[in-house]
């Protein structure tokens, strides 16, 4: 139960479209001033070195943030266009490394603080039952000496949530909220916790809005994870936005290698209007700098 470990992962090409996607989301539903209740509901240890073990174990930021950063941010010589999405996203990844080496990729509960406003009082509840990523989680965020607007939590995400929604009302009454759920998928039973997760979150607060993250594999339970979300949005009449992103095949491995992960999903309820046509043109470029052979391609779909 307690295998996986975001660290081997980080900055890869999942988190490149969940961050960038995360991101492009906070920034339009901040635009109003009234305050938010942010939630993570799988944390992970919220900071993480690229030059470190896990990281170079893996080596996947390598075909994620290392070579968008390469192609959009070059030492020298041009640049790759990007998006004001994805420079948003850039922006703050380089933001977390002043010297312009790339060694430290925020996860997740650093992208949230980041974007945090004090003066509207947001709020950042971080769940992780991971008992070293959570000792490091509670590390990582005392550092920041935030007080009492994060709140580092060891439990369930699934069942942490429920007692924060509704959210509480800000000073002018209204309630908002934006929950990130992200579970590692490798208990299948997480399929169904999300959907089980959506369904009770959209009756307790049907106008939060959630994103989740989903790896895109041959396993039913991932096929239909995206359905069931549509499904239940059309229920209860809220629109949607499911994005993927596919990096397909590394050229350079042969038929008995394990591919790894290539391609994943974001599925956002109550989607500013505006997330669309930004995921359409920075999803371009991320297949552009980042597909690398069969299997490629990159989506954007909506409804509601």
């Amino acid at each position: 139960m307690f295998s996986y470990r975001h660290a081997f992962h980080a900055g890869n090409h999942a988190d490149v479209i969940k961050h960038t996607t995360l991101i492009a989301t906070l920034r339009h539903l901040m635009q109003k001033e009234p305050a938010i209740t942010l939630v993570d509901t799988h944390a992970g240890a919220g900071l993480y070195r690229l030059d470190g073990d896990y990281a170079e174990t893996g080596g996947e930021a390598k075909d994620g943030v290392v070579k968008l950063m390469a192609a959009c941010r070059p030492a020298q010589g041009a640049a790759v266009p990007a998006s004001p999405a994805l420079d948003d996203y850039l922006d703050l990844i380089a933001g977390f490394n002043p010297s312009g080496s790339l060694r430290v990729y925020p996860g997740s509960p650093f992208v949230l603080h980041t974007l945090m406003r004090t003066a509207s009082r947001d709020k950042l509840k971080l769940f992780e039952l991971h008992p070293t990523d959570g000792k490091t989680l509670d590390a990582n965020i005392a550092q920041l000496e935030a007080g009492r607007s994060i709140t580092v939590v060891r439990q369930d995400g699934f069942e942490g949530l429920k007692p924060l929604l509704p959210p509480p009302p800000s000073a002018t009454g209204s309630r908002r909220a934006l929950v990130l759920i992200d579970p590692s998928y490798e208990i299948k039973s997480d399929y169904a916790k999300v959907s089980a997760c959506i369904q009770d979150s959209l009756k307790r607060f049907p106008t939060g809005t959630y994103l989740v993250w989903y790896p895109v594999i041959p396993r039913t339970e991932a096929h239909d994870l995206p359905k069931r979300l549509k499904t239940l949005c059309n229920q209860t009449q809220r629109p949607w936005l499911s994005a993927t992103l596919a990096i397909g095949q590394d050229p350079s491995h042969g038929p008995d290698d394990r591919p790894g992960l290539t391609a994943s999903g974001m599925f956002v309820i109550n989607p500013p209007h505006t997330l669309k046509p930004a995921l359409q043109q920075t999803l371009a470029i991320l297949l552009d700098v980042l597909g690398r052979g069969r299997g490629k391609g990159q989506s954007v779909e909506s409804g509601g």
